[in-house]
């Protein structure tokens, strides 16, 4: 084993998603069940730990992906994704019902390779990241598709306590995806990681119920931070009237008090949650027959490939991950 040590996350959700759009929904198991987003998720396993030669991995995972906590702060929380309120429990997702069904197949057969898959009750995969990314203790490589985890972006120093953060970013595709450092989320926003936080807060993101300041943009989020620091700063000038905020902007901050008080909680990802030893996230469990990992419960492996028709993707999976030695 080598000593050096790093840790990809994985947004899971946001990578099977991904992949039934993205795969043919001609994949199929032998009864003729579609497997595409099992079949792309594997493979979008292999090229990322292929690429990075992570040592640890975690398959984060959405036990609830509207936390009540979130939507008593701001009902408009995802509320359109909603098809069905399940009182007292998370309310139902839409969810195509061919991908449904290949959920519980991806979790099981992560499971049997011996590939963590980690979630909290009451809260979601982005705030697993939040906590396992805070507490690794290495290099992190998070790879979503959601631009909320650029606020876990930092540069950090590979031996020290402030760990290197980066989001592989796959809005364009895993082939395709983006490395983000603070360099890249500061050039591409106006706004340093640290910050985004706050940035996403004030322009609001639709994809996710929430209405950020009405008339706040990208590029006025951005610049009302860069002048005065945070929203505690922003919300500071529009109460005080000398200082030069703008008339108009100063009304608009003012009228938006309510959403203020609680967004920012909302849209910051949990980072003190229960988290899970870095020894169940390692890779490199010794076989039975040499220091190459095995998979956790071979037996159940062997089912799910013949039962699904899964035996290259496995493989090729089974492949990259007894051959982690660093590049």
């Amino acid at each position: 084993m080598t000593d050096r040590q790093s840790l990809m996350l994985l947004d899971t959700a946001s990578l099977y998603f991904r992949a039934y759009f993205g795969v043919p929904d001609s994949l199929t198991a032998p009864d003729g069940t579609p497997v595409n987003a099992v079949r792309g998720m594997l493979d979008f396993l292999t090229r990322l730990i292929d690429q990075y030669r992570p040592t640890h991995v975690a398959c984060c995972w959405d036990n609830d992906w509207r936390p009540q906590w979130r939507v008593d702060l701001v009902p408009t929380y995802k509320a359109h994704r909603v098809v069905e309120e399940v009182p007292g429990d998370s309310d139902v997702e839409e969810v195509p019902d061919s991908l449904a069904v290949q959920v519980p197949v991806i979790a099981e057969t992560l499971a049997a390779l011996g590939i963590a898959v980690v979630g909290a009750d009451g809260y979601e995969a982005d705030d697993v990241i939040g906590t396992l990314a805070t507490d690794a203790g290495m290099p992190v490589d998070v790879v979503t598709g959601d631009r909320d985890l650029f606020q876990l972006v930092r540069d950090g120093s590979p031996q020290g306590p402030d760990h290197p953060v980066r989001v592989l970013y796959t809005a364009r595709g895993v082939g395709r995806h983006e490395v983000l450092t603070e360099a890249a989320v500061q050039e591409r926003y106006g706004v340093a990681a640290s910050r985004y936080a706050d940035f996403a807060t004030l322009r609001g993101d639709p994809s996710d119920g929430l209405p950020g300041v009405k008339g706040v943009g990208e590029k006025t989020a951005a610049s009302l931070l860069a002048t005065y620091g945070d929203i505690a700063g922003v919300r500071a000038a529009a109460a005080d009237p000398a200082t030069p905020l703008a008339a108009g902007m100063r009304a608009k901050i003012n009228a938006a008090a309510d959403y203020l008080d609680v967004a920012p909680q909302v849209v910051a990802v949990a980072r003190e949650i229960d988290s899970v030893d870095p020894a169940a996230l390692d890779l490199r469990r010794p076989g039975s027959a040499s220091d190459r990992p095995a998979p956790a419960d071979p037996e159940a492996l062997r089912d799910l490939q013949q039962r699904w028709g899964l035996d290259s993707s496995v493989e090729r999976l089974l492949a990259v991950l007894q051959d982690l030695t660093p590049r």
